[in-house]
């Protein structure tokens, strides 16, 4: 095995015929202190965990994690949480990805190269920072390559040509598909179209190809799991916090029954 997590997470997942399953939560959503005990939960289910850094304008997300920004928040949650929580996961999932996701005023304000500096002292393998393209990514890139972190790329439905090109030159870990046109959470696209634009993608990169946005239902999962690399779930995980928001016990046990009938779902289609 290679000292890249990442590239072990899907090798992993090839060689056992089945695609990778990439769960994200914010930290520190509803607390930092419960926010520790659901990604531990979820790092038991998902080969790579994305968390997300609170953001007071996360324009990228729908009402659910748009609410759970605004939770952590609330809950006092900073940058240094965010990395502790980085750190416990590691500590408590030691193969698996780890991956921080969310917005570039967040790393801008720490200072990239302390932020990627940070970063790779918690743990983290890669970074997703949605609005900043792979035309203005420079110095960012520059910073988290320094500190041997993948700079992760999103690719849209709507992405020329040009700017696939470039994202699959510029791009480390995997490639983020986003299925639909519009935020997390929403309806997802339809499979076929899905199906089609991975097929391309694939002529263009050879990293691996993973879809997120708008999967919600353990079928979804198990459809996109037929034909791509690995399977983000967002929106579907951070629900659970706020349908037992009164109720940090059953909150956490209804994480695990999720993100273990995710697993399952992928698991049956890809025998």
């Amino acid at each position: 095995m290679s000292l890249d997590r990442l590239a072990n997470c899907f090798e992993t997942c090839r060689s056992e015929n089945r695609a990778a399953l990439i769960g994200y939560l914010t930290a520190g959503d509803p607390d930092p202190d419960v926010s520790a005990q659901l990604l531990q939960t979820l790092a038991r289910h998902a080969d790579i965990v994305e968390i997300g850094m609170p953001f007071s304008d996360p324009m990228a997300d729908g009402p659910v994690i748009q609410a759970a920004s605004e939770r952590s928040l609330a809950a006092g949650t900073t940058m240094k949480d965010v990395f502790r929580l980085a750190s416990q996961t590691r500590k408590q999932s030691p193969a698996a990805g780890i991956v921080l996701m969310g917005y570039a005023n967040v790393a801008y304000a720490m200072g990239y190269d302390a932020f990627a500096c940070q970063a790779a002292l918690a743990g983290v393998d890669g970074v997703l920072l949605v609005d900043i393209p792979p035309e203005e990514s420079t110095e960012v890139d520059a910073a988290l390559a320094e500190h041997k972190l993948h700079s992760i790329r999103l690719v849209a439905p709507t992405s020329s040509e040009a700017r696939r090109e470039l994202a699959a030159r510029s791009a480390g870990g995997f490639i983020y598909y986003v299925s639909l046109t519009g935020i997390t959470g929403a309806k997802m696209g339809e499979m076929g179209e899905i199906n089609r634009q991975i097929t391309q993608l694939r002529k263009q990169s050879d990293l691996p190809i993973c879809v997120g946005f708008g999967i919600k239902t353990p079928e979804q999962a198990a459809e996109v799991a037929a034909f791509a690399d690995g399977v983000v779930v967002g929106s579907q995980f951070v629900s659970q916090i706020s349908e037992h928001f009164s109720d940090h016990c059953a909150m956490i046990e209804a994480m695990d029954g999720v993100a273990g009938e995710m697993r399952e779902a992928m698991l049956r289609r890809c025998k």
